[in-house]
């Protein structure tokens, strides 16, 4: 089954990489962005990377969000709550996929920040009439838009309160690894999800590696 997706802070790499992800398994994907002529800009490369029959197209973050059935949420964790509540309207009633990751950085580098709710958990209470999945927190951004095929020897953890729009997101996450996504639990355990970006942004200059997650002990799994 294909889907309407919006790709709030589809400009920014992590969002490219998963829109480019999404609309090559057959997607229709509109990028958002506060600049609309920006938003097509990026959709004409990303349908030009694609190079075959494709659905992309650029529009405000408010049109994005409107014409669409799924939200992914792409966007740097400062001002997230000001344009999660600036779309409020057009969030409801909708799935909305929180990719967010709040961190912060200094000198050691990267660390995850002390929070009492996550990016995912916040968006749920800006838009309660939305039913908010955390996912896709850790496949890097390059390795969605350089790596030829799928990212097969990665997993996707999906976190979220209501079971019919995780199996959605679930799903959705084969087109970035080939396999369905792993149910990581409920929406609070994004507070786990999200900082651990930080070890992985960590272990990549460390290593000068793309690291991912792989889980083990699951049938059709890494």
């Amino acid at each position: 089954m294909t889907h309407k997706i919006a790709v709030v802070g589809g400009t920014g790499p992590q969002g490219r990489g998963l829109a480019y992800r999404l609309a090559q398994a057959g997607n229709a994907i509109t990028i958002g962005s506060r600049d609309a002529a920006r938003a097509s800009e990026k959709a004409e490369e990303i349908a030009a990377k694609i190079g075959g029959p494709a659905t992309v197209i650029g529009a405000t973050n408010a049109d994005a969000v409107a014409t669409s059935d799924i939200v992914l949420l792409a966007v740097p964790w400062e001002g997230h709550a000001e344009l999660v509540t600036s779309l409020r309207d057009e969030l409801r009633g909708k799935t909305i996929i929180s990719c967010v990751n709040p961190l912060g950085f200094d000198a050691a580098g990267p660390y995850g920040l002390t929070l009492s709710e996550s990016a995912a958990e916040e968006a749920q209470r800006l838009v309660p009439e939305a039913v908010v999945v955390g996912s896709f927190h850790h496949v890097a951004a390059l390795s969605l838009w350089k790596n030829e095929g799928l990212l097969s020897h990665e997993d996707i953890l999906v976190c979220g309160d209501d079971a019919q729009a995780k199996a959605l997101v679930m799903e959705l996450a084969a087109a970035v690894t080939g396999k369905e996504g792993i149910d990581a639990g409920a929406l609070r355990l994004a507070r786990q999800l999200e900082p651990l970006t930080a070890v992985l942004i960590n272990i990549n200059k460390k290593y000068k590696t793309r690291a991912g997650v792989a889980i083990t002990g699951i049938g059709g799994h890494a």
